[in-house]
């Protein structure tokens, strides 16, 4: 089965039993439709519209005052969906480009492995990963002795997600690690202005809906206007936020937090740390000292380091990772803003040259639009327009 056909069914097949309930629809037209020939007045059929509306439980969405009022995110929204449509930028550029590519060559040779490098490049995945992607392409190529380009832009997607998971296991880099003993501890590091503390009133937020009890530690000490920032977060999420003034020393604060989430038996700490302080040097040491006071605390802790970076800064974003990693032993990322960047490709940069593995990803600025991150459905929202494409050319014939 070709790898479009696999990502199709994996992400846009009717969910089981869905024939049933067209069914189950269908009688329920017919009966009302007998109730309302039976009955000129319509007035018990909206009481009973009304009880069912009730039963539907209201999904309120805390959002910071700049974004407005939301509409609430409907359930049918699926994963596939939100990564379609958060990489919308990035798509609507990559098809392009590659659709040009194809357009203009018939066969699949040097020149034309040449021009796809370029237009990998040019989507920020980065020259080590496409020179990998390049070299397994040109073998696959050989293998399956393809001769016609449209033919590659299946094997382009396949192995893309081949590079980013290589011979880890899917679950065990997506998913947040979690203390199955007591308290689990996240650190959120990250440079200012990337939605370091928007990221976290999404995550704590997620954990809330999820029914885990959460608390939040607001380190960030050096940042004016960044306590109020993540206590109107704590508000809006509904959960406990831990804070001294301003200028207060973050490792007291983390200390304070760590225990007042063991006394409030919380499942969850989130703890904030601040962006930039004088120098490098003094932001490192400072992130040091906050781990050290976790560790000692809480054995094993923090069972995630959490880098925020902002996607629409795309190269750049690779040098703060590089530099938070050897200092702060980074063990995943959120990227944010992947939904206002042409260069979403920095996901596949970032686990290639670093290592280090994409947890979350913000598609958009609603607060539940922070997803875990899933290589295929990532894949799924760069190729979408060509997957529907080879759909209705296969409908044709």
């Amino acid at each position: 089965m070709g790898f479009f056909k696999k990502l199709k069914e994996k992400f846009v097949v009717e969910p089981e039993g869905k024939e049933e309930n067209d069914e189950r629809k269908e009688e329920l037209e017919v009966e009302k439709e007998s109730e309302l020939e039976a009955d000129d007045s319509t007035s018990e059929l909206e009481g009973e519209t009304e009880s069912v509306e009730e039963e539907i439980p209201s999904d309120e969405e805390p959002t910071l005052p700049s974004e407005g009022e939301e509409e609430p995110l409907q359930e049918e929204e699926s994963i596939a969906s939100k990564f379609k449509n958060g990489l919308a930028k990035t798509r609507n550029s990559f098809t392009s480009k590659i659709n040009d590519l194809v357009a203009r060559y018939r066969t699949v040779d040097e020149d034309f492995f040449e021009e796809l490098e370029e237009v990998l490049i040019s989507a920020d995945v980065g020259v080590s990963a496409v020179m990998e992607i390049i070299e397994e392409l040109e073998m696959e190529v050989k293998r399956q002795n393809i001769k016609d380009t449209k033919q590659v832009k299946e094997v382009i997607s396949e192995k893309l997600v081949e590079l980013y998971y290589g011979n880890d296991n899917q679950q065990n880099i997506e998913e947040l690690k979690q203390n199955p003993e007591g308290l689990t501890v996240y650190l959120i590091v990250g440079v200012n202005g990337v939605g370091k503390t928007t990221t976290i009133g999404k995550l704590a937020h997620q954990l809330q809906s999820e029914g885990k009890k959460v608390t939040l530690a607001a380190g960030d000490t050096f940042r004016a206007g960044a306590i109020e920032q993540l206590d109107e977060w704590g508000k809006r999420a509904n959960v406990h936020v831990v804070k001294h003034t301003e200028g207060s020393d973050p490792a007291a604060v983390i200390y304070d937090g760590i225990q007042s989430a063991k006394s409030r038996k919380s499942d969850v700490l989130i703890c904030d740390t601040a962006g930039r302080l004088q120098n490098k040097v003094n932001l490192m040491n400072e992130l040091s000292k906050v781990k050290r006071v976790i560790e000692r605390e809480i054995p094993g802790a923090p069972h995630e380091v959490l880098l925020v970076l902002d996607a629409t800064t795309g190269q750049n974003a690779m040098s703060q990772a590089k530099t938070f990693s050897e200092s702060t032993d980074v063990s995943g990322i959120v990227l944010t803003k992947l939904d206002g960047t042409a260069k979403g490709g920095i996901v596949l940069a970032i686990r290639n040259e670093l290592e280090i593995p994409v947890k979350l990803v913000g598609l958009g600025e609603k607060v539940t639009d922070l997803e875990t991150f899933d290589a295929n459905a990532f894949v799924y929202g760069l190729f979408a327009d060509m997957i529907e494409d080879q759909e209705n050319e296969e409908e044709e014939f």
